[in-house]
């Protein structure tokens, strides 16, 4: 028998789920923050964090955007519905959003990235993700050097105030 989850365990409101090498991976010039078409035991485990968008990225099929490797793990109390863990999942997004999406994705070296997995504060899921191009090796060394002068000027400043 699958444990019980008490009230207080589900997220009802914030972040689920974080791609932190997002920034560091890719150059973000646009954001954009879009619906998911997921079902019932899908929701239930992302209320209960239960989610990886680490790999996530976004394709198009048919004139619609859909956000492929996300990976939502199964529901414990499922009974005999469940859903499959890594399907592709609709983006749900105005028209205008999703033509200049794809007529930037048709671009060579585009790629619509998943940032960030959040219930917004009507309590529906939703998908900030970036339109971006990859960084060669030169920019990530370029963005570790600048990180590592931004907190070593902090820490002179700071010990400068005392």
């Amino acid at each position: 028998m699958a444990a019980k989850n008490k009230k207080s365990d589900f997220i009802t409101t914030g972040v689920v789920a974080q791609n932190r090498r997002a920034n560091f991976d890719y150059l973000i010039e646009q954001k954009f923050v879009a619906g998911l078409q997921l079902g019932g035991t899908e929701v239930k485990s992302l209320r209960l964090g239960h989610a990886n968008i680490n790999d996530a990225y976004g394709i198009e099929k048919d004139g619609e955007l859909y956000i492929s490797n996300m990976f939502i793990a199964e529901y414990a109390n499922k009974g005999y519905e469940s859903h499959v863990e890594k399907r592709d999942r609709k983006l749900l997004l105005k028209k205008k959003e999703v033509i200049d999406i794809i007529n930037e994705l048709a671009r060579k070296g585009s790629t619509l990235v998943a940032i960030r997995l959040f219930f917004n504060d009507k309590g529906r899921a939703k998908l900030e993700v970036g339109l971006g191009r990859g960084k060669k090796n030169y920019d990530k060394r370029e963005t570790i050097k600048e990180r590592d002068w931004n907190r070593d000027k902090q820490r002179i400043l700071n010990n400068a105030n005392r």
